[in-house]
């Protein structure tokens, strides 16, 4: 089997703050079209890694690669390129902006792209039928329901085709019929070639994922891409 390309390497990768180490020397590697969960309690680290993989926060040590690039290599400018071009971002309370239509918070995650507001807003309509939302585009945040925002969420994360998606527990909010929607959409975001890293607690949706990576104390205590029949065991993480 072909090793798939990097889209995010750490190598022994610490994050201490005063007092606490948040991670302490984790290896993972997310390979392009990948799907994989990071599952784990809170204070498990989970958190920290994304912000580190999400590179909006440098480690305290080892190395970080993201789309090929040396995180440690880059200024905070070289880093907010990359992260523009790059990574989009899912959160569990979506993040809009009250004031503006669906269409116009998807197309202003294209507003550092170079392109014309009309050829932003055309990418963001698609995007938006993309996810099922291409008869609301004009509904402003409080005429949807958390399922839509969501959706409006991950149209507006994945519009400038980023290499990876991040989602930070993107069906905390919901109820459980929105969450089963949302989950559905990165599937299929996931097989039109995205590649997504969910982070969750929720050991269901960890176990619905092709990979599984279990976060305790800071360290990677499980990866079922290192050894076979590893979907049983990480559900019991």
């Amino acid at each position: 089997m072909t090793a798939r390309e990097p889209v995010v390497e750490l190598r022994d990768v610490t994050r201490a703050y005063p007092g606490v180490a948040a991670l302490a020397g984790v290896d993972l590697t997310v390979g392009r079209g990948e799907l994989l969960a990071i599952v784990g309690p809170s204070g498990s680290g989970k958190s920290t890694l994304l912000n580190i993989m999400g590179i909006l926060d440098r480690p305290t040590s080892g190395l970080v690669r993201v789309d090929g690039h040396d995180v440690a290599a880059l200024s905070d400018r070289g880093l907010a390129a990359l992260r523009a071009r790059s990574i989009g971002f899912v959160f569990q309370h979506f993040h809009l902006a009250e004031s503006a239509t669906a269409l116009d918070n998807v197309a202003d995650g294209l507003l550092y792209s170079g392109r014309s507001r009309t050829e932003r807003r055309e990418r963001g309509a698609a995007v938006l039928a993309r996810v099922g939302l291409g008869e609301r585009l004009h509904h402003r945040p409080h005429e949807l329901s958390a399922g839509q925002k969501q959706r409006v969420a991950i149209a507006r994360a994945v519009v400038g085709e980023p290499g990876l998606l991040l989602a930070d527990e993107p069906t905390g909010a919901l109820d459980s019929a929105s969450g089963a929607a949302v989950m559905e959409l990165l599937h299929e975001l996931h097989a039109g070639g995205t590649t997504i890293v969910v982070i969750t607690h929720d050991q269901d949706i960890a176990a619905s994922l092709p990979r599984q990576v279990a976060m305790l104390d800071g360290r990677v205590r499980y990866d079922s891409a290192a050894r076979p029949g590893g979907r049983e065991e990480a559900t019991a993480c």
